[in-house]
């Protein structure tokens, strides 16, 4: 036979954290700072028009500057990761195709640069997908 358990004199508190103060929300800060693939996994994809972006990682040289200065005129610039793993993002859409080139043309050479297309990696990217984007170059 069980022990008796004594009725409890006292209700516990509905909290259980100290840090009932926080938002259950994230604020827009939060959301804009998300990795692509993790806010499409979370919200679905975003009603975005086409876009191509260029991802690549910061290089030692004078053509750095001036793929920071292209990849700041994209449409948007997002940094991911800190240190030896950051790696810069730039969204440009069909308008800008002249800005997708120029920043392009600087950081092509690099093995560690890719290009997305929605922001996912596409087979052939570079070889189909960048010249179709020229033919918009008038």
């Amino acid at each position: 036979m069980p022990p008796e358990v004594p009725a409890r004199e006292t209700k516990p508190l509905e909290r259980f954290w100290p840090y009932v103060d926080l938002p259950e929300q994230p604020t827009p800060e939060e959301l804009a700072a998300l990795h692509p693939d993790l806010a499409e996994a979370l919200f679905g994809a975003p009603p975005l028009p086409f876009s191509v972006s260029v991802e690549f990682s910061p290089f030692e040289g004078p053509d750095y500057a001036r793929a920071m200065e292209l990849a700041r005129a994209s449409a948007e610039l997002k940094d991911h990761g800190s240190g030896p793993t950051l790696r810069h993002r730039a969204r440009f859409y069909p308008p800008d195709v002249w800005k997708l080139h120029a920043l392009f043309e600087v950081v092509a050479r690099f093995d560690s640069t890719e290009v997305l297309v929605d922001d996912k990696p596409i087979p052939y990217a570079r070889e189909l997908w960048l010249p179709l984007m020229w033919l918009l170059m008038k």
